[in-house]
């Protein structure tokens, strides 16, 4: 337990963190990787660079600040980082480095002001949150290695098929390379590859939500191959997936994490919304869906730019055929000639109010932009919070601008 005197050192501190936040973090990875380089083998170098990561931890920061006095109330985000810890191989002894070097970041940016007093009270209160994590995490490490299939680390495995679904996007099939029975997950759910490329001198880690139902003898996993400007930002990862990963490579993979999973239990109508490659977690929800609860209404809506990058078209309309509880919705921001789709332009208030219940589920993913706008017409037409579910691919973002 916090003293009541650290308690209101660390919210009289709220202010300074909202305005300067940002740049403790910035400071923060640059001390972290100049002091421990072998943490790059663990964090994503494109999401350093472009600042994404610095935000999101500013954001937690400032979060863990604002509920100190009831940190109760961010469980929730406890247990999200928390997967996502677990997923990338987070261990204890990275927490006293991170607290260390967070407190250093602090006193080079905030210079006098933060005094020995701030500075022993983040201490203290770091220590109460990392205790929690911790804690939070060896449940869900002791939960990964005890179900069937399951494992501890990273387990190797072996790419089985590759399918290309649109001339950026390609389905890999991965297999166990010692044969053995793999762990199930929940719909929405994520694996997590670690990959080092030939000539490069890290490991890179990246998330990549599970694209079918759960109980399948395989892993599939749905990659947009990002290629960045000029080959600038190029996706490390993806690029290497699509261009020299082969039938018969073997990567390294952690056991299904994530949060961001469908309700099954619910009676609710359920309406599924995707942007691009953000149709890999809702994929996997609506088999599920449709396959587990036949009874329930469902509509499925994707936005592409247009049909050639349109990933898993042919499996959606076949899948609306054969179940006639499912609607499906295409829409096409700048559609070719041949390209056939109920709305040209953008996903709106409109459409949604068209096609959907606002008393259903929702769930939705795609590229920030997409999921700001859809969240905003969902508040338009009065979804409640807690029945509007999304997941930021990467770190976490904001979802109202």
């Amino acid at each position: 337990m916090l003293h009541k005197e650290t308690i209101e050192i660390i919210k009289s501190t709220v202010p300074v963190l909202e305005i300067h936040g940002t740049e403790i973090t910035s400071v923060f990875y640059t001390r972290l990787f100049d002091n421990h380089p072998e943490l790059l083998n663990i964090f994503n170098h494109a999401n350093q660079r472009q600042g994404r990561q610095q935000t999101a931890l500013a954001n937690a920061v400032y979060a863990a600040a604002a509920h100190i006095d009831r940190l109760e109330e961010i469980v929730p985000v406890v247990k999200q980082i928390g997967e996502k810890h677990r997923a990338l191989g987070i261990l204890p002894e990275h927490y006293p480095i991170v607290g260390t070097t967070l407190l250093a970041a602090m006193k080079e940016v905030l210079g006098d002001a933060a005094t020995p007093e701030i500075l022993n009270a983040w201490a203290d209160a770091y220590q109460v949150i990392a205790d929690a994590f911790i804690s939070v995490e060896a449940e869900m490490y002791e939960k990964a290695a005890r179900v069937p299939g399951g494992w501890s680390g990273f387990r190797r495995f072996v790419i089985n098929r590759k399918v290309k679904e649109s001339p950026l996007i390609t389905s890999l099939y991965l297999v166990p390379e010692d044969g053995g029975e793999i762990a199930s997950y929940e719909p929405g759910q994520y694996i997590t590859l670690r990959v080092k490329p030939e000539g490069d001198s890290y490991s890179h880690l990246r998330h990549y939500s599970l694209s079918t139902a759960p109980g399948k003898p395989y892993y599939r996993i749905t990659v947009k191959r990002e290629d960045g400007v000029n080959g600038e930002g190029a996706g490390v990862v993806s690029t290497w997936l699509h261009r020299q990963a082969e039938e018969g490579t073997v990567v390294e993979v952690s056991a299904p994490a994530g949060s961001f999973t469908l309700n099954s239990d619910s009676e609710l109508p359920l309406v599924l919304i995707s942007g691009g490659v953000g149709l890999t977690p809702l994929v996997s929800m609506l088999e599920t869906a449709l396959t587990k609860q036949p009874s329930r209404p469902v509509v499925y809506i994707h936005a592409a730019k247009c049909g050639s990058q349109h990933a898993m078209r042919d499996h959606i309309e076949q899948l609306t055929v054969q179940h006639p509880q499912l609607r499906s919705y295409v829409i096409y921001e700048s559609p070719e000639q041949e390209d056939q789709c109920h709305k040209t332009g953008y996903i709106d208030l409109e459409l949604l109010q068209e096609t959907t219940d606002p008393g259903s589920d929702f769930y939705f993913c795609g590229p920030v932009p997409f999921m700001r706008a859809v969240y905003s017409h969902l508040k338009a037409m009065g979804v409640p919070a807690d029945r509007a579910h999304y997941e930021f691919f990467g770190p976490a973002g904001t979802i109202e601008q």
